[in-house]
């Protein structure tokens, strides 16, 4: 049995083949280098100049492809009335797509292998997935939330013990403005993950208050009078009607609750107008709200004695 130099018996010694465009500039350099000038071709020159001439080429055209992709895709996924921070999320990611794919074109234009280049990035990709998953997260959390629109900026929503208005909704993280004037910043992760109110999502609001009337005033009368107060308050909604109803006999009050519907907007300032003209009419007519009592019953007689000093 006759071995080849370099391999062994039943096995072949993989051959790697080698880059033509390297092996041609190694050569004209060569050339070059020694001065032999007239043995340069023509040839030789544009096998070596070609796929710089077409990796530059290539690169234009990616710029422009990825740049015009991207305006497209923005002005697209605007008219389909997505987020405009989503929208943008989209082009640029359309963007890099189309970098990536135009730069591994470019690299196989100089006959660079793609197969190792290709286990490098993914490898990347995962190193940097593990390193950036928590962030990652925030941004999948962020693109959830502007798809489905839970709420809108301007919404007041209540969120992870926190009820503030919506000031901004980004990839990464959603801004918040309180009633007293604090900024607050959550990460998306945290609101997607979790339950939530949006307190102005409907246009109206049903505006609750808890009443007592003293045991001696008349059930039906004190209605009467509150109902009579209820339907007078400015700003409410008029087209549903007002609610009194017993909650219950409470210890020292006849508990009621008083209910109207106001627009979201007028939420706070028609419970202030109903809590005052509710305690107006029940004093006007004669109804007391008595405060907290306790009755105390003495078994026995007490005996006090006064003594002088």
């Amino acid at each position: 049995m006759i071995l080849q130099e370099g391999s062994e018996a039943g096995t072949d010694t993989p051959e790697t083949d080698p880059n033509p465009v390297a092996e041609g500039a190694a050569n004209l350099w060569s050339k070059i280098s020694s001065g032999e000038f007239d043995q340069i071709t023509a040839a030789e020159v544009w096998g070596v100049a070609q796929p710089v001439v077409v990796a530059v080429i290539l690169i234009i055209v990616v710029l422009i492809l990825a740049g015009w992709a991207r305006r497209l895709t923005i002005k697209a996924t605007t008219k389909a009335r997505v987020e405009i921070t989503l929208a943008k999320f989209f082009g640029n990611l359309v963007k890099w797509a189309i970098l990536v794919l135009g730069g591994i074109s470019v690299l196989s234009t100089f006959g660079v292998e793609m197969t190792s280049f290709a286990a490098v990035l993914a490898a990347l990709g995962f190193a940097i997935g593990l390193a950036l998953s928590g962030t990652l997260g925030n941004v999948a959390a962020g693109v959830m939330l502007l798809v489905f629109r839970p709420y809108r900026v301007g919404d007041v929503i209540s969120v992870n013990g926190v009820t503030a208005k919506v000031d901004e909704i980004e990839l990464f993280t959603t801004t918040f403005d309180t009633p007293d004037n604090r900024r607050i910043i959550m990460p998306n992760s945290s609101i997607f993950g979790s339950t939530s109110e949006n307190v102005t999502h409907h246009g109206t609001r049903r505006v609750d208050i808890a009443v007592g009337t003293a045991y001696e005033a008349d059930i039906d009368k004190a209605r009467e009078v509150m109902m009579a107060a209820a339907k007078a308050i400015e700003g409410r909604d008029a087209s549903q009607d007002p609610v009194i109803y017993l909650s219950e006999l409470g210890g020292s009050s006849i508990d009621w609750a008083v209910r109207v519907w106001a627009p979201t907007a007028d939420y706070w300032a028609v419970k202030e107008r109903m809590v005052r003209d509710i305690k107006y009419a029940l004093d006007e007519a004669g109804i007391g709200i008595p405060y907290p009592q306790r009755d105390i019953h003495v078994p026995e007689a007490i005996q006090v004695k006064v003594t002088n000093g």
